[in-house]
């Protein structure tokens, strides 16, 4: 197929270009919160095509009695996975990296996710370990606070700081923090983007396809689209959402309808 809008007959719509899978931009990225194994597997084998990788969220892949069900299902189906960034946290605040090196060795991961949204760790010391986790990982870094009231205190000079970092310390793309709430990081507390960081982030010749916006909410998926293109990379994104996500990419929804039909 050309393209994934072809996984259905020809509909003859001027639509976005998405690239098949595998790629490297446009990434929809789940976040799997411990959903039941029926419903996992039913949403990752009826939207494949338009799913790039799967975030086990927080320390589910310790507590979820299915993990290597779940991991077993996206390897038939061509999804990666990676588990979530406050899992590797706990590990680095018990002094046990070295352990959750073994740990996703173990599992087979691809990626990693190396964060300091919760634990007192220097950007600079995060940067460092993306160097050591790169050797044998894609490693997925993330910028931002969990806590709003730090988050608050951010300045847009840090945040390109500590993306710029963490690119050069080898990170394959850096995600914006933003929880699953949406709530936090690149978000203020009342959910609406940090729109002067966004805009810094995008004028300082940072590849967006070098990013991952998290975008649990509707309105964060669609600011990020118009802003960033349909094949902006998005994770935290609900496994209930991966369709919807996709109609707003093409402009196939109300939210993003205009926006598109305006660059035709």
């Amino acid at each position: 197929m050309s393209d994934v809008t072809a996984t259905v007959a020809f509909h003859g719509l001027d639509l976005p270009k998405r690239a098949p899978k595998p790629r490297t931009t446009g990434w929809t990225v789940l976040i799997d919160n411990g959903v039941p194994m029926r419903f996992f597997e039913d949403v990752i084998a009826s939207a494949a095509d338009y799913i790039d990788l799967v975030k086990f969220g927080w320390g589910t892949a310790i507590v979820s009695p299915v993990v290597s069900a779940k991991i077993d299902c996206l390897r038939a189906h061509d999804v990666d996975f990676y588990f979530g960034g406050t899992l590797f946290e706990k590990f680095y605040i018990q002094g046990k990296l070295d352990a959750y090196h073994a740990f996703c060795q173990s599992c087979a991961c691809r990626y990693v996710e190396v964060s300091n949204g919760t634990i007192p760790l220097s950007n600079r010391q995060k940067s460092e370990l993306i160097h050591t986790f790169a050797k044998d990982f894609y490693v997925l870094s993330e910028v931002g606070h969990k806590d709003a009231r730090e988050a608050d205190k951010f300045t847009p000079t840090e945040w390109l700081t500590c993306i710029q970092e963490d690119l050069e310390a080898g990170a394959y793309k850096v995600i914006t923090e933003s929880r699953e709430s949406g709530t936090s990081g690149i978000c203020q507390a009342d959910g609406t983007p940090r729109t002067g960081i966004v805009k810094q982030i995008q004028a300082s010749g940072i590849h967006a396809d070098q990013l991952i916006f998290e975008a649990p909410t509707k309105s964060l998926q669609t600011y990020f689209i118009e802003r960033f293109g349909t094949n902006v990379c998005l994770g935290n994104i609900p496994m209930t959402d991966v369709i919807s996500l996709e109609t707003l990419r093409l402009g196939l929804r109300s939210d993003t309808f205009m926006h598109f039909e305006s660059l035709n």
